[in-house]
């Protein structure tokens, strides 16, 4: 009996002692490993714009996940400097159903329901157009592409608890980047039509494109077109990439459980903010969109690492 009565009070003391005080002279070491990111943002850019194309921003992936690499090392006393750099992807996808429309009542716009006009002298009712449901099966597919990159650096001041866990605050800045692609199609996707130009025949470096004369002279119709705006004459598919560049700030707290001598734990839970700047989206990363809006990357963002080091 005396045997146990000992183990028992010798055993805080035993635990205790496991976890020693974290050394008050300076540390020296780092460490490296995969580090994903969960970010529950606030709201996607062009949210709205995507309804209005037939797919539903709400079926991004939420938390957003962001697989990336981080490393840290002691520079010196308990300040730390390290890096991170990762890549998240989600996409949303939508098969649209197809009504043949005509105008036939003379009112702009098409209405599908009888519709009530104010004609000044009383309402009067009017004949919802002509509409048919399309029954074939090349119906338009579409598919949106949220993508997230940032690559940045990492300062943080320690604040060790025992010799294995520690606390510690810190911020993460540097670039951001966002992609948003929007891609659609009809039909069955074939080889040879994926390389095939949306304005016509290509000759020796030479476009032809053909003009329909219908109801005029072939040389009206050229005349018309000169100095003119050239619409695609044949496509079965349309990709659309929306690029931003910001600066990205992430204030953070994390906690590092050393597990062995060389892998440990690391968690940290921060906010994350970026904007990018009201005309500095990219269409197809050529064109520069003046009128585009302001647009914030923000959110509460969490992050777990196995790492490699000490």
């Amino acid at each position: 009996m005396n045997r146990y009565k000992l183990i028992i009070l010798t055993l805080p003391i035993v635990i205790f002692a496991q976890s020693d005080l974290y050394p008050v002279e300076d540390y020296y070491g780092g460490g490296i490993g995969y580090s994903p990111m969960y970010m529950i943002l606030d709201s996607i850019p062009g949210a709205s714009k995507l309804r209005q194309v037939g797919v539903n921003p709400d079926n991004f992936n939420s938390p957003f996940v962001i697989h990336g690499g981080e490393g840290f090392t002691q520079i010196s006393g308990r300040w730390r400097l390290g890096g991170y750099a990762g890549i998240g992807t989600s996409r949303i996808s939508n098969a649209l159903s197809v009504l043949f429309a005509v105008d036939t009542n003379g009112i702009e716009g098409i209405q599908n329901t009888i519709t009530i006009i104010n004609t000044g002298g009383g309402n009067d009712t009017t004949q919802r157009d002509l509409t048919v449901p399309y029954t074939g099966i090349f119906v338009p597919t579409l598919e949106a592409k949220f993508t997230f990159m940032i690559s940045a650096i990492t300062l943080e001041y320690v604040v060790p608890i025992f010799r294995d866990l520690e606390i510690a605050s810190g911020a993460m800045f540097g670039i951001g980047r966002t992609i948003i692609s929007i891609d659609q199609n009809t039909g069955t996707p074939r080889w040879d039509a994926s390389f095939s130009n949306n304005f016509g025949q290509v000759l020796n470096d030479t476009l032809i494109y053909t003009v329909d004369a219908a109801g005029t002279t072939p040389q009206a119709a050229i005349d018309e077109l000169q100095g003119s705006y050239l619409s695609p004459q044949a496509s079965s598919a349309g990709m659309t990439n929306l690029s931003g560049t910001f600066f990205n700030f992430q204030p953070y707290v994390a906690v590092k459980w050393q597990i062995t001598d060389r892998v440990g734990l690391r968690l940290s839970i921060g906010f994350n903010k970026g904007v990018i700047r009201a005309g500095q989206w990219k269409l197809n990363d050529r064109f520069q969109i003046s009128d585009s809006p302001e647009s914030a990357l923000s959110g509460l963002s969490f992050r777990t690492m196995i790492y490699f080091g000490l």
